[in-house]
């Protein structure tokens, strides 16, 4: 390997290799182990926004197909093809869950969360809906899982429309989808 220049990742050549690589449906990004080649300057940051170098990536395309070839390992997130795997940063989690549709009624119902890059994922026992409650503001941060390991964080108007449709049970306030019950507050929590 002397005399070999080593590999730089450009967002360019990663957007050629996807488009050489893709298939219908999201590439499976599962399957592929290529060598690390370094990090890109690209950060997804809490409120959803894709930025390359400090400048937001405005292209919707360009950030639905990098969004298509995420992967999260040990903690650490990934674009990843056949050929090369570069790391990013994600300042919480990678997709933000911007709406949802409710369908049907009590433990039937089901809800179709939409994230902010187009994927959808109903909430059941594949796409668990979590809560963590910040330690110093005692705020509630709820996420929704899509796809392997890769959560969005659900937006505060879907998060109000969530409760709003909340149901009590087992001394928990929280949603029915997918035949599971989602606590979001302990009854007792919630204000007079």
């Amino acid at each position: 390997m002397s005399g070999q220049k080593p590999v730089t990742p450009s967002p360019d050549g990663l957007a050629a290799s996807v488009k050489a690589a893709k298939t219908r449906g999201l590439p499976p990004v599962h399957l592929w182990n290529p060598p690390f080649c370094g990090d890109l300057d690209i950060r997804i940051a809490k409120n959803g926004t894709w930025s390359y170098l400090g400048s937001p990536i405005n292209r919707f395309e360009l950030v639905r197909l990098f969004s298509s070839i995420l992967k999260k390992e040990d903690g650490k997130y990934f674009l990843v093809t056949p050929v090369e795997k570069v790391g990013i940063t994600v300042e919480d989690a990678p997709f933000v869950a911007v709406d949802f549709d409710a369908a049907g009624e009590g433990d039937a119902q089901n809800l179709t969360f939409i994230t902010q890059v187009g994927d959808t994922a109903v909430a059941g026992p594949d796409h668990p809906i979590r809560i963590v409650i910040d330690p110093e503001t005692d705020e509630p941060s709820p996420y929704v899982l899509v796809r392997a390991n890769l959560e969005a964080r659900i937006d505060r108007k879907s998060f109000y429309r969530l409760i709003d449709i909340a149901v009590h049970r087992d001394e928990w306030f929280g949603v029915w989808s997918g035949g599971q019950f989602f606590p979001l507050i302990r009854s007792d929590d919630l204000p007079d």
